[in-house]
């Protein structure tokens, strides 16, 4: 068989770092830093750092990353290992602008989970994500040395909303977009809740880390969370009742962690951050990134695409699907995902002849690449595709059904009612991996899971033998009726 498509259902962490190597680049001799404090339009300064060729022979674009995690490491004389999503980025010259998002870090203001959008913004004072990385833009190109006025925006994950964010009402200097696995709702699929599931392993994990800043002109890292164990199964079984974690662990000083278990339904807040309706008149050229195994954030990622394709139909876009865990193309060579082997360095294809190319035509004028609309990669024949829409124009709907006797077919059942019941016990809940760990391991998104198949709360459903080669391309759409003999039940 082969998948464009994992059929499961995952977890979430908004974290994403660099974990590549650099090789011999040199930053610091290419590359001069500065550092600002950009004023947005209600007066707040945000942290700014920029790095700008040292050869002025001509002009570049700007190329910008808005992160909530840091532009560290801060100082005028500090420098990064590596600019951009790859060396190849800083060897081709842009200036590079990484900025503490509003309330984050050195950055001024107060951070909010997910800031709502305003679409309307009549008082100097109704600010959101657009209009900062507007007045950012705004400033930078009216004060970098050397800039073409030109500027693209990209980030992984939660940089991946700012990215979105920035789309809406974007300054007419902003000609190209990247948003990488971007939080699109994170009730509805994304990292928080997963169309109402809540992750616990991935959420506690997050949040034992990413917590409000008492001291923001300190930039310091947080200490380690000390679990007492290596066995996250255990450590999670013994804290007993969700409620237990604030009480526990956090003692009510973390208030992101606070509101995710306050709002348990889809209510008027989880509504409020939602960023998909308002991705409307898109201007600038959208390159949409995201891998079939993210268990954080494919759900934002196809929901990105689709909602510009319908809301913003003039909008050049295209979409690009590895075969990765969460941000993935970047931190990897693409050529593995635990015992898988893909057969190719599709991260790095990925970068050097899709990702490069894309921002290189838009904000230098280069060659175009003439990317399709969309640029998958086939898992079990190991290619990639190109595909002229997504889905295919030749996929077609195809239904499977759940029988007696554990069977799946594309029979219709012919009983009037039939069920299958299993037994849930909350002490003693389905492990999700079969190894101990402490966070969610990326690989358990093609790991083999059948360590829990003979489990009593466990329910399996096979086909027969396929006689020929299948490939699952497109949404996939579970309708599944229950009913529950308890308060609650996983």
């Amino acid at each position: 068989m082969s998948l464009y498509r994992p059929i499961l259902l995952c977890s979430s962490l908004f974290l994403t770092v660099n974990l590549l190597a650099a090789d011999d680049f040199d930053v610091a001799a290419h590359y001069t830093k500065y550092e600002h404090q950009i004023p947005m339009r209600d007066g707040k300064r945000l942290w700014t750092a920029v790095y700008v060729p040292k050869d002025t022979l001509e002009k570049y674009p700007i190329l910008m990353t808005r992160t909530p995690y840091s532009v560290a490491p801060y100082g005028a004389n500090a420098y990064p290992k590596r600019l951009g999503p790859s060396t190849k980025f800083a060897q081709d010259k842009f200036i590079f602008v990484y900025q503490d998002v509003r309330g984050r870090f050195m950055s001024e203001g107060q951070w909010f989970e997910m800031t709502p959008a305003k679409d309307v913004k009549t008082r100097q004072n109704d600010v959101d994500e657009s209009s900062d990385t507007y007045d950012t833009i705004e400033w930078l190109i009216k004060n970098v040395p050397n800039n073409n006025g030109k500027v693209g925006l990209l980030g992984i994950s939660y940089p991946g909303f700012y990215t979105s964010a920035g789309m809406i009402c974007a300054h007419p200097a902003l000609v190209a977009a990247s948003p990488q696995a971007p939080v699109s709702d994170l009730y509805m699929g994304d990292d928080a809740f997963h169309n109402g599931a809540f992750f616990l392993i991935a959420n506690f994990s997050f949040y034992t880390f990413f917590g409000k800043q008492n001291n923001p002109q300190r930039p310091e890292q947080e200490k380690p969370f000390d679990y007492g164990t290596k066995d996250g199964y255990r450590f999670y079984l013994q804290m007993g009742s969700l409620v237990n974690a604030d009480e526990k662990y956090f003692r009510f000083k973390n208030p992101y962690w606070t509101d995710i278990i306050n709002h348990p339904n889809y209510d008027a807040f989880w509504k409020a951050r939602d960023i998909l309706p308002h991705l409307k008149s898109i201007k600038p050229a959208v390159l949409v990134v995201g891998g079939w195994f993210d268990a954080e954030d494919l759900s934002g990622t196809l929901k990105t695409y689709r909602t510009i394709e319908k809301q913003s139909p003039g909008t050049v876009e295209a979409l690009v699907m590895g075969p990765w865990a969460h941000g993935g193309w970047e931190r990897t060579q693409g050529e593995r995902l635990g015992d898988i082997s893909f057969r190719a360095n599709t991260a790095q294809f990925f970068r050097d002849e899709i990702e490069l190319p894309f921002f290189r035509h838009y904000l230098k004028g280069a060659e175009d690449p003439k990317l399709p609309k969309a640029y998958v990669f086939e898992t079990g024949k190991d290619i990639w595709q190109k595909k002229d829409q997504w889905p295919p124009e030749d996929a077609l709907p195809r239904r499977l059904y759940l029988h007696a006797h554990r069977e799946l077919t594309e029979r219709a059942p012919g009983e009037r009612s039939s069920f299958d019941t299993y037994v849930s016990d909350p002490n003693n809940p389905v492990p999700f991996f079969s190894k101990p760990t402490l966070e969610m391991s990326r690989e358990y998104m093609d790991a083999d899971q059948r360590f829990v198949e003979s489990r009593p709360d466990v329910l399996s459903y096979q086909t027969e033998p396929l006689k020929q080669d299948m490939t699952i391309a497109g949404p996939i759409s579970p309708s599944l009726f229950v009913s529950s003999s308890g308060a609650d039940s996983d």
